[in-house]
């Protein structure tokens, strides 16, 4: 398939592990990118440097940083430096004081606007409900009523060439996410999903403690030893 006749994805590109996979899953599958990521006020704004260097990797066809600030109300650890970042453990019927409020849902209310603009047919999400089942924004059904709201709220779905909403690693574990981007020869060491703003990842918050889990699981404990 020749690249002018290839689909047009927008990817929300975080700089971590599962929004890069599901990047590479996007091109394998013949898919021209465009990378979308947001400058939200986070602390751990090293994943940005991730995105870019991701990008580069890919060679998107476009990469955008867009500034949106959540960080002027917090209601998180990654926008309120006054909280600390959860990193006990996932409990179950707990959602962590990770979850920013609202952040997928703008994130991908202006993924929807790019793609519409750009003529895209695809926004694809690194969204993952295994890990994280905690975060309301990160679930099946939550990804299914928002495909309904994106077919009613733009012209392209009005006419009936509505934007999917694809999140190829919404069933997978962390250590089967690991494993498929070992696959694609994603070059892991150039992600980032500390939650910490430090220049070098923790390995304590709980999305250091579930990847690098992973990691060991998957045979690819020597990344460990000379990640940034």
């Amino acid at each position: 398939m020749s690249l002018n006749n290839s689909p047009l994805t927008i990817a929300l590109l975080s700089g971590g592990l599962d929004s890069a996979t599901a990047v590479g899953i996007a091109i394998e599958s013949g898919h021209q990118v465009i990378g979308l990521s947001f400058d939200y006020g986070q602390r751990h704004k090293r994943e940005l440097e991730a995105a870019k260097a991701i990008a580069n990797h890919f060679k998107l066809k476009e990469h955008h940083i867009i500034n949106v600030n959540l960080s002027a109300w917090g209601g998180s650890s990654l926008t309120d430096l006054k909280q600390s970042v959860h990193s006990k453990g996932v409990i179950e019927g707990i959602i962590p004081n990770t979850y920013v409020p609202g952040r997928n849902t703008v994130f991908i209310a202006i993924g929807l606007s790019l793609a519409e603009a750009k003529q895209a047919n695809h926004l694809v999400l690194g969204i993952n409900a295994m890990d994280y089942s905690g975060y309301p924004d990160c679930r099946p059904d939550y990804l299914e009523e928002f495909q309904k709201l994106a077919n009613l709220a733009s012209k392209a779905g009005r006419e009936g060439k509505g934007i999917k909403l694809w999140a190829p690693l919404i069933q997978f574990s962390k250590l089967q996410i690991v494993q498929e981007a070992i696959r694609l020869q994603i070059p892991i060491n150039l992600t980032w999903s500390c939650y910490n703003g430090n220049q070098k990842a923790c390995g304590i918050c709980d999305s250091c403690r579930i990847r690098d889990e992973a990691i060991h699981k998957a045979g690819y404990a020597d990344y460990l030893k000379t990640r940034s």
